[in-house]
C-alpha cells in the first residue's frame, strides 16, 4: 500500500507537521518503508511524504490535526495545523518470468519445408495483463522467441511509464487537496502525542 502525507498549501508549521507524523508512524508501523520525501523549502520539515507499508493504513486516509502553539511564531494565534493523508494507487510489478505463458505454432509462408514441418512460431502471453505476442517472421524458434520477448518489453515498459505518470499525477492531486476538520487524527503539543 502506497501513502503520501502532503502539508498541501499550508506554512511552515503544517511541513513540520508532515515530518512529525512520518516519524511517529514509522515508530508506529515497523513495515514502513520510504519511497521519496519532497523536502519543505524552509528545510523544517517535508511538503509531503511517499511512503509503503504491508500494514492495512486505509483507516488513516483523511486529514490529521496537530494542536501546538506555532514553534517558529511564537505570537501566532493559530494553533490547529492540518496535513493530508491520502492512500494513492499503485503500480503493478510486471514482467517476471514465470509470468509468461510460452506456445509454439506452425507458421508457415516463406522459409521453406522447415516452417511447415517445425513449430516455429512463437506466442507469448503475460499473464497478470493478459497481453500476447506472437512472432513468426523468423526461420528458428529461438529468434522468434527473441523478437516476442523483445516486443512483450516494449508494451510493458509502455504500460509502466503511463502508471507511473498516473501514480505521480494522483500523488500531486492529492496533495493540492486538504480538508481541515473532522480529522481522523489528532496529536498535541510540541512532542507530537496522540490524542485520538
Amino acid at each position: 500500500m502506497l501513502i503520501q502525507i502532503s502539508s498541501g498549501q499550508g506554512p511552515t508549521e503544517c511541513e513540520l507537521a508532515v515530518k512529525k507524523l512520518y516519524e511517529s508512524l514509522k515508530k508506529e508501523y515497523k513495515t514502513i518503508e520510504l519511497l521519496h520525501i519532497h523536502t519543505a523549502k524552509s528545510g523544517r520539515g517535508y511538503a509531503s511524504v511517499l511512503f509503503s507499508s504491508d500494514d492495512n493504513l486505509s483507516y488513516l486516509e483523511g486529514t490529521v490535526q496537530w494542536i501546538c502553539q506555532s514553534p517558529y511564531r511564537p505570537h501566532h494565534k493559530r494553533k490547529n495545523w492540518f496535513v493530508d493523508v491520502s492512500v494513492i494507487s499503485e503500480v503493478p510489478r510486471i514482467c517476471k518470468d514465470q509470468d509468461i505463458r510460452f506456445d509454439r505454432f506452425h507458421c508457415g509462408g516463406n522459409g521453406g519445408q522447415n516452417v511447415n514441418k517445425v513449430e516455429t512460431g512463437v506466442r507469448l502471453t503475460h499473464v497478470p495483463t493478459g497481453i500476447t505476442v506472437t512472432a513468426a517472421s523468423q526461420r528458428s524458434q529461438l529468434q522468434n522467441r527473441h523478437q516476442a520477448l523483445n516486443k512483450l518489453n516494449a508494451i510493458l515498459a509502455e504500460k509502466e511509464a503511463a502508471n507511473q505518470a498516473k501514480q505521480t499525477n494522483d500523488a500531486w492531486k492529492e496533495h493540492m487537496k486538504i480538508i481541515r476538520g473532522n480529522p481522523v487524527r489528532i496529536y498535541k503539543g510540541k512532542k507530537f502525542i496522540l490524542q485520538k
